[in-house]
Formats: C-alpha cells, sequence, structure tokens
C-alpha cells in the first residue's frame, strides 16, 4: 500500500502540458459509475453458505480515448436528457441525492438517471421495477436490446424508455460510495459519482460489447492481485474502491454502510524526472 504512484510514461506525456502551466485544466463532466454486485455462495450438503460476492467488471478496449485496456465499473457522463423530470421515481428524492453528493437537485437527479441508465447500456441490468417494490425480472429479450441500442445511439430517453414500459427509477436500489473527480491536468476529466447495487433477483448480465472489449464478475480481492501481478490493469480510484469493497463479507454488509461521501481529487506533480499521482485523503494504493 502506498500514497503515491508513478504515472506510466505513456499518460504522463498528455499531463505534462498543464503541468508545466502551458495549458489551462478543463472542466471536468459529471459521470455515474457503478459497482454492480452479487453474492457467491459455498456449494456442498445441507443449507447454502455465503462465499462472498463478486463484482461486475469491464476491460475497455484499447482504442478508447479515456482509460484505454483499463478494467472499470460500468458507468459514463450525464446525458442532458438523464435530467428530465418526467422520469418515474421511488425511493429517495433527488433532494435527498443532492445532499448525498452536494449537488443542485436536477444535478443529483441527472446523475442517478445516469446510473441506472449506464448500468443498462453495459451490462445489460436494469435497476428499474413498476413499483416501489418490484424490479425488472428479465431483460435478456430482443426488444430490450433494441431499447439498450436506441439509448446508446440516443434515439431514446431513459425517461421515454421507462414511461413506454410502465417503469420507474428504483433509487433506492443505490447507495452511494465516493466520489472522484480526475487531476486537474488530465486532459479528460470527470467529477464521477460512485455508486454500490446488489444485482436484481432474477436479471443476468450479458456482454453486450459497445465500449467493452471484456467482461467478468471477479471477487474484490481477486482483482487487486491481478492488478498487482500486472495482469489487468486498474486506475487509482477503481483500485482504491476495489480494495474497499474486499473489506466487506458480503453485499448486505457493503449495502448496509453509510459512508459519509467527501471529493477526492488526486493531485499530478513532477519529481526525479517522472509525473506522479498522490493518493487523496487517508486512501492508500493497494497496487
Amino acid at each position: 500500500m502506498k500514497d503515491q504512484v508513478r504515472v506510466p510514461e505513456h499518460v504522463a506525456a498528455a499531463v505534462r502540458g498543464v503541468l508545466d502551466g502551458g495549458a489551462e485544466p478543463v472542466t471536468p463532466r459529471d459521470a455515474a459509475t457503478v459497482m454492480l454486485l452479487r453474492p457467491v455462495t459455498q456449494p456442498g450438503p445441507g443449507p447454502e453458505r455465503s462465499a462472498g460476492f463478486e463484482v461486475y467488471m469491464l476491460r475497455r478496449k484499447p482504442s478508447m480515448a479515456f482509460a484505454p485496456g483499463a478494467y472499470v465499473f460500468p458507468g459514463g457522463s450525464v446525458d442532458l436528457r438523464d435530467a428530465e423530470d418526467g422520469v418515474g421515481w421511488a425511493g429517495p428524492d433527488p433532494e435527498h441525492w443532492g445532499r448525498v453528493f452536494d449537488a443542485p437537485p436536477d444535478l443529483a437527479r441527472a446523475l442517478v438517471c445516469a446510473a441506472v441508465r449506464e448500468t443498462f447500456e453495459e451490462s445489460g441490468v436494469l435497476l428499474a421495477g413498476e413499483s416501489a417494490d418490484s424490479v425488472v425480472a428479465d431483460t435478456t429479450g430482443a426488444d430490450w436490446e433494441a431499447d439498450r441500442q436506441a439509448l446508446l445511439d440516443h434515439s431514446l430517453s431513459l425517461a421515454g424508455m421507462l414511461a413506454r414500459r410502465g417503469l420507474i427509477v428504483r433509487s433506492d436500489l443505490l447507495r452511494p460510495w465516493a466520489r472522484w473527480i480526475t487531476p486537474k491536468a488530465e486532459p479528460r476529466r470527470f467529477d464521477a459519482r460512485f455508486f454500490a447495487a446488489a444485482l436484481p433477483v432474477g436479471q443476468r448480465t450479458r456482454d453486450v460489447g459497445g465500449e467493452a472489449a471484456a467482461v467478468q464478475w471477479i471477487a474484490p480481492s481477486a482483482a487487486i492481485e491481478a492488478g498487482r501481478a500486472g495482469q489487468i490493469e486498474l486506475w487509482l480510484p477503481t483500485a482504491v474502491t476495489l480494495a474497499e469493497l474486499a473489506g466487506y463479507p458480503d453485499v448486505a454488509a457493503v449495502l448496509a454502510d453509510r459512508r459519509e461521501v467527501t471529493p477526492l481529487l488526486p493531485e499530478l506533480f513532477v519529481a526525479d524526472g517522472a509525473v506522479w499521482l498522490a493518493v487523496p485523503g487517508d486512501r492508500e494504493y493497494p497496487l
């Protein structure tokens, strides 16, 4: 564990302009990221026993401009239409989420809707139901895939899809986890709010392609070990989050934790001819 990380040279080259004072930092884009979790049970005679849990991750295509080849959780930028106030809603309201993430209610609504939309777009899992105590049971049909593609090409909004299907967002299925802001020197910056959610009963993920070259369910501790062994690439927020998740025994414990969300802004600096990243707060880089 450490509080400073050396930035690979292929990444460092892109940030030196700002670090040297030759370029102005860009404004970060609001984004939402979701750690989708499922329990793992121990096989054998008698009642099933918990064997921990796994998190859904995808490997970004090497051609992507941001975090190429890295293993990440589903997520992405807030779309303008994520803020539509016509979306059906159950659970904590936008004002509540605004207090959690220090955001105005319209942005808070957009963040929750972006979390639901991005999870569906990148895993096929939909955190919505017909009522406040129901969840969609299956999203694997051809009609669901058509809706997913329409969300991706922006011909359909989340609010429009839910209204047509008679569904509402289940914001109570999400738990706030963290807020990571991309360092000021990065050419692409995001103000990403991290959520945790359990895989709804009956639903299952599927490899939906798009920005992902591969997807998998993996135990947080196993992902950390794979990162340490150089088998997968993990960026700082993802690695720190995996280390945090690894400290919980099961999905219920993760969702029961009431975390206080404060902005985490890593700082880039030059030392000994290399670019380094300072881990914010009392966090440590687990690789």
